[in-house]
């Protein structure tokens, strides 16, 4: 398996597939996922010649289970350490929920020549808590049921979501595929209790209104409106305006995992932005 080593000693899986010449796209996968979360898409650009690369976030899928640095600053050095091996230089970076966070502070403080462009999908910026700021975000009782059912029963609730809102598979008439439910169960039990318990915070409390405003590169935003794990409201609708040079797309009725439901809808939207 491909690894590096960072400074701390933790080991980060990553695939890195296609020309080493081609024009590089860096993958971001969501909470608790892994690097797998985004084979479709990953397949799909290598056969349009794009060099493809990503990797298991610390404490998830096959890098180092840690028990500290699970939280954004050190998933954001991790990537960049990642890049400086990989010697990514005007990569396009794409970020799926927990990873459009970390793709949003990646990319504002990423050195010169290293991002062209970013792609933000149901990302969770610019910050999902609720708060006296925030009067249109998730009370933190929501994310303390997620650390809940996470220590109390992990491999249930790893059913529980994926069955339910993550893919819309709980509304009338979805086509609900059990060999999806069942990978995204694989790729969250292979990761590590303490790093997912840990990045719950990290995905839920992180506030990345800085880092959108500092992002000079062109940003495509993809959110559906029927996501029921980042809703579009207290998400997408606020990124758009932080950014310098955004572009949202909205996509009727799609849920949080529209990557994998609406494949053959997204890649087209993603190539003719990363093209464009």
């Amino acid at each position: 398996m491909s690894m590096i080593t960072t400074k701390d000693g933790t080991q980060i899986f990553y695939k890195d597939w296609g020309p080493k010449d081609g024009p590089p796209i860096v993958f971001h996968h969501g909470w608790p996922l892994c690097a797998d979360d985004w084979d479709n898409q990953m397949l799909f650009f290598l056969g349009q010649g794009y060099r493809v690369v990503a990797h298991d976030r610390r404490g998830h899928g096959r890098s180092t289970q840690t028990a500290v640095g699970n939280e954004m600053d050190t998933y954001t050095a991790d990537v960049a350490e990642l890049v400086e091996a990989l010697n990514l230089r005007n990569a396009v970076h794409i970020g799926h929920s927990t990873g459009g966070g970390e793709v949003a502070r990646y990319v504002a403080r990423a050195r010169p020549g290293r991002v062209g462009k970013a792609v933000l999908i149901g990302a969770v910026p610019p910050i999902m808590v609720k708060s006296t700021q925030n009067p249109e975000g998730l009370p933190l009782e929501v994310f303390d049921g997620f650390r809940a059912a996470l220590a109390a029963n992990r491999a249930q609730f790893y059913v529980e979501v994926p069955t339910g809102p993550f893919y819309g598979f709980n509304r009338p008439g979805a086509a609900v595929s059990q060999g999806v439910i069942n990978n995204w169960w694989r790729q969250g039990m292979i990761g590590g209790a303490k790093a997912q318990y840990d990045c719950i915070k990290a995905f839920s409390e992180t506030d990345f209104t800085e880092d959108l405003k500092a992002i000079g590169v062109p940003v495509l935003v993809m959110h559906g409106d029927d996501d029921q794990i980042v809703p579009i409201a207290d998400a997408a609708l606020k990124s758009i305006k932080l950014l310098k040079h955004g572009t949202l797309k909205v996509y009727k009725g799609l849920p949080h995992g529209m990557c994998t439901t609406h494949s053959d809808v997204i890649n087209p939207d993603l190539l003719a932005f990363v093209k464009g």
